[in-house]
C-alpha cells in the first residue's frame, strides 16, 4: 500500500508539472474542457461590487433610519427601518420593510463597546439584522468567570445585546492534526487574482506569514509560489504569487468535486439570507446560508473583524477555500466551531476587502457577452447553485480523483485529496534552505 501510494503522488507531481495545478479552491489545469480562449480580469473595486436591492436601499437611507437587510426565505428582500416614512420608500421600491427598535447606528455602536472591552479568546460577535441585536457568543473553552465578565459588558449595553454559548471551539481552520505537506498545516486555495504583471493565489492569511513557501508534494521539490503580503490578525486574506508568475489556462475555475468546476464570473458582497457554497480541500463542497454580517471572532491567535457569519460547516484545512453562489466570488473560509458531522458556525474573509486592500482583481471567465461584467448573485434560496459547470475531462485526472477522494487514503506521506477536491496545500515559515531541509527531515519517516 505504502509503494503504491508513492506511485500516486509521483503521478500526480508529473501531472502538476505538466498540466498545472488543480488547486482545492482555485484550479490551474489544462484540463477544463469548454473554457474561454482566456480569462479576462474581473470587476475593479473603484466600483462599487454587484449587491441586492435590499442593500441598496440601505445604502441611500442611511445607519440612522436602517438596520441592516436581509432575503427571506421566499427570496424577496427586506429592510429594517426605524421610522414609518422609511418604510414607505421601502415599500415603493419593491422590498419589504420591517420597523424596528433600533439603528444600524446603534447596532455598530454596540459591537465597538464590546470590542473596547477586555479580549475574551474564544467569543465573537456579529449583527443579526433578523433579530435587531448584536449576537455575543463563547465557545467551550471561554471561562465562567470571562462569560461572566463579558455579560456585565453587555448589560451595559443594554437590551440590543443577545448573549448565548456554543458548543466546539472558534479555531482557525488550519490543519495541526495530520500534516500532509507542511510541518505547520495545510490550507486550501481561495481564487486566483492578478495585479496585471504576475498572478497570484487569494487565500486565508493565517495559513502562513509574509515569506511562506508553498509546495505540491511532501517532499518540498514542487514549489508553487511565496506568500507577499497578507493580514492577520485583523483581516484574514493573504496573496501567494505563482512562481513561474502566471496562473495559466483554467484559472478562472474553482473545482467542486467529481471532476467539475465552476466557472467564476464576478465578485459581490455578501447579503443575509444568501445561500452560498464553499469548497475546502478537507471537507469538499457544502452549502449553507448567510446568517450576519460584520462579525468579530476572537481566535487564540488574534481577533479578526469584519467577517461573513455562516451555518456552512467547514473543517480543519479547509482555510482560505473559496465561499460563492452562482459564480460570483463572496469570501474566504477563515474559521469556526463545529465540523461537518455536527454542523457548526463558519466565518469568511469578504473577497471584495481582499481585493481593495491588496490592490488586485479577480481573474474571472468571459461572460456571453465577452465583458467580464459580474453578474448579480441570486436572491432566490430556491434557484441557488454554484454556477455553471467547467467539467474536467481526462483519463488521468478522473482516475486519481476518484482514487485519491477515498478517505482511508489520509496519511502523512501521501497528497490528499479530500472530498472529491484536488488541493493547494500551503507551508508556513519554510523561508530558507535551512527550513526546507527540516521540512524534508520531518517527512522523511513516511517516505519507506
Amino acid at each position: 500500500m505504502r509503494h503504491a501510494r508513492r506511485r500516486v503522488v509521483r503521478r500526480v507531481t508529473r501531472l502538476a508539472a505538466v498540466g498545472g495545478l488543480l488547486l482545492g479552491g482555485a484550479m490551474v489545469t489544462t484540463a477544463v474542457a469548454s473554457e474561454p480562449s482566456a480569462p479576462v480580469i474581473g470587476v475593479p473595486f473603484t466600483a462599487p461590487p454587484a449587491t441586492g436591492e435590499g442593500t441598496d436601499l440601505v445604502t441611500q437611507l442611511g445607519n440612522a433610519r436602517t438596520a441592516g437587510s436581509w432575503i427571506d426565505s421566499a427570496g424577496r428582500p427586506v429592510v429594517a427601518v426605524t421610522d414609518e416614512k422609511a418604510a414607505a420608500e421601502v415599500k415603493r421600491a419593491g422590498a419589504q420593510a420591517k420597523m424596528v427598535r433600533h439603528s444600524m447606528s446603534d447596532l455598530k455602536s454596540a459591537a465597538a463597546t464590546l470590542r473596547s472591552a477586555p479580549r475574551v479568546a474564544g467569543t465573537s460577535w456579529a449583527l443579526d439584522y433578523k433579530s435587531n441585536q448584536v449576537v455575543v457568543r463563547g465557545d467551550s473553552t471561554v471561562s465562567a468567570s470571562d462569560w461572566s465578565r463579558m455579560t456585565e459588558v453587555a448589560e451595559g449595553i443594554g437590551s440590543l445585546v443577545r448573549m448565548e454559548r456554543t458548543e466546539g471551539t472558534f479555531t482557525t481552520r488550519l490543519n495541526g492534526a495530520q500534516p500532509i505537506l507542511s510541518t505547520a498545516g495545510r490550507c486550501s486555495a481561495g481564487f486566483n487574482v492578478t495585479d496585471g504583471k504576475s498572478d497570484f493565489i487569494l487565500t486565508a492569511g493565517h495559513c502562513g506569514p509574509d515569506g511562506s513557501v508553498w509546495f505540491a508534494d511532501d517532499r518540498g521539490r514542487q514549489q508553487v509560489g511565496t506568500s507577499l503580503r497578507g493580514s492577520f490578525p485583523g483581516d484574514d486574506y493573504s496573496l501567494v504569487k505563482y512562481d513561474g508568475g502566471r496562473a495559466g489556462k483554467g484559472a478562472d475555475v474553482v473545482a467542486v468535486g467529481d471532476g467539475k468546476g465552476v466557472r467564476i464570473t464576478g465578485v459581490a458582497d455578501a447579503e443575509v439570507g444568501q445561500k452560498i457554497f464553499r469548497s475546502g480541500s478537507t471537507s469538499g463542497l457544502r452549502q449553507g446560508e448567510v446568517t450576519a454580517l460584520n462579525a468579530t471572532v476572537n481566535y487564540p491567535e488574534g481577533t479578526v473583524t469584519g467577517l461573513i457569519e455562516t451555518n456552512v460547516c467547514a473543517e480543519p484545512g479547509d482555510s482560505g477555500g473559496p465561499m460563492f453562489a452562482d459564480g460570483i466570488a463572496i469570501g474566504l473560509t477563515s474559521g469556526g466551531s463545529g465540523d461537518c458531522k455536527a454542523g457548526g458556525t463558519t466565518f469568511f474573509q469578504p473577497v471584495t476587502k481582499a481585493l481593495t486592500e491588496l490592490g488586485v482583481k479577480l481573474i474571472v471567465a468571459k461572460s456571453s457577452g465577452g465583458t467580464g461584467a459580474a453578474p448579480a448573485p441570486s436572491a432566490s434560496p430556491g434557484a441557488a447553485s454554484p454556477g455553471s459547470s467547467a467539467p474536467i475531462t481526462g483519463t488521468d485526472v478522473s482516475t486519481l480523483l476518484s482514487r485519491l477522494t477515498d478517505p482511508r487514503n489520509v496519511g502523512p506521506g501521501m497528497l490528499v485529496i479530500a472530498g472529491s477536491l484536488v488541493a493547494l496545500v500551503a507551508t508556513r515559515w519554510i523561508r530558507a534552505e535551512q527550513d526546507r531541509k527540516a521540512y524534508r527531515q520531518y517527512y522523511s519517516a513516511t517516505w519507506g
